[in-house]
């Protein structure tokens, strides 16, 4: 595993449906990218030394900005599904 400050470090959650626990990697404590990582997670807005383990990814800025244009358009277009059929219902 290799990253560099400004990566995103997500962990999968034990709950199914849950979203992964995601943040950002303020700080390398390596030179070749390898943990320990100093990580600002998103939710609690707290920083910690990680170690990360087997159910860790590194994302770059972009890939998390990817998805979460890609969920957003979903969501829109549930959104307007359910307008359609209420409306039809109506």
């Amino acid at each position: 595993m290799h990253a560099q400050a400004g990566d995103w470090l997500e962990v999968e959650q034990s709950v199914l449906g849950k979203e992964p626990e995601r943040g950002l990697i303020e700080e390398v404590r390596s030179s070749d990218g390898s943990p320990p990582y100093v990580v600002r997670w998103e939710d609690a807005d707290h920083t910690a030394l990680v170690y990360p383990g087997p159910d860790a990814i590194i994302r770059t800025a972009a890939e998390v900005e990817a998805l979460n244009s890609a969920r957003a358009e979903q969501v829109s277009h549930l959104q307007e599904e359910l307008a359609r059929r209420q409306h039809a219902d109506g």
